[in-house]
């Protein structure tokens, strides 16, 4: 599955794809103003919060949205169903693979992630906003894996489930956002800083393929990955499936997880 697009590539033809300018940072400004101060031409700006995430409740921070909120979201954003989506962000990952991964399970057909986010590209930027037309997307839900709470548990044990969030979080030694600390019994430390290489991009197929055969994931493997809220967790997915291996997300994560006390945690090193 062709998951991402380089620079070069989307810099040699723009005008040929709906772009969505996703930037969006944990307890950081609002995407926005970066946005209006500088994108990459005709990009529309895609607002993580409001649009890609339902409000903060019991099933975690960042919920699925509403399915008339996402796809009034992407229509005004110009998705059309035949037309390729590329998505980037500031450079992290995260948002973007939330968007591309919304759209997959959404069923869109083709969606690219920038590969390095918005400080790979080269190109020229535009100020302001971009206003396309009006797309006609049409959301099919359930094109792509999907996890609750009690699937995450079950996949701990039958098959590998990898937490993304920061092994210290993991390992249940600080966490500076949920109210619990520790991790889903079961689960394997997968932080998703380690999927990228040194120049801010995704690391090659096979690189990314080593990787998760440590971690366990073998050929035929049944995968799941989760993280706080299900947005970092996607770029996982999103690494997966670069290195060739279908995985499904736990969109309510540990926000979600921990938000019921009956439920188990476990903490340290070990799942």
């Amino acid at each position: 599955m062709d998951a991402i697009i380089s620079a070069a590539e989307l810099l040699s033809a723009p005008q040929d794809r709906t772009i969505l300018d996703v930037r969006y940072q944990l307890g950081g400004p609002p995407g926005r103003p970066q946005y209006e101060a500088g994108h990459i031409p005709g990009a529309r700006y895609v607002d993580l919060e409001a649009e890609l995430a339902g409000p903060p409740g019991a099933h975690g921070r960042h919920p699925l949205p509403e399915l008339d909120v996402f796809t009034t979201a992407m229509r005004r954003a110009g998705v059309r169903d035949d037309r390729q989506v590329v998505v980037y962000d500031g450079g992290q990952g995260w948002a973007a693979a939330r968007a591309w991964w919304m759209l997959r399970w959404a069923g869109h057909r083709d969606v690219r992630v920038l590969d390095g986010g918005l400080p790979a590209w080269t190109g020229p930027l535009e100020t302001g906003e971009s206003r396309p037309a009006e797309g006609d997307f049409t959301a099919r839900p359930g094109a792509a894996p999907l996890l609750t709470a009690d699937d995450a548990a079950a996949l701990a044990r039958t098959g590998v489930l990898l937490d993304a969030r920061a092994a210290e979080r993991y390992r249940g030694e600080v966490e500076p956002i949920d109210p619990v600390a520790g991790h889903i019994p079961g689960a394997v430390s997968a932080p998703t800083t380690e999927n990228i290489a040194e120049d801010g991009r995704l690391r090659s197929s096979e690189e990314l393929a080593k990787r998760f055969a440590a971690l366990g994931v073998g050929q035929g493997t049944e995968v799941g990955v989760y993280c706080g809220s299900g947005v970092s967790a996607a770029q996982q997915v999103l690494a997966l499936a670069v290195a060739g291996i279908p995985a499904a997300l736990y969109v309510g994560s540990w926000s979600e997880w921990c938000h019921d006390g009956s439920r188990p945690v476990a903490t340290g090193a070990t799942p």
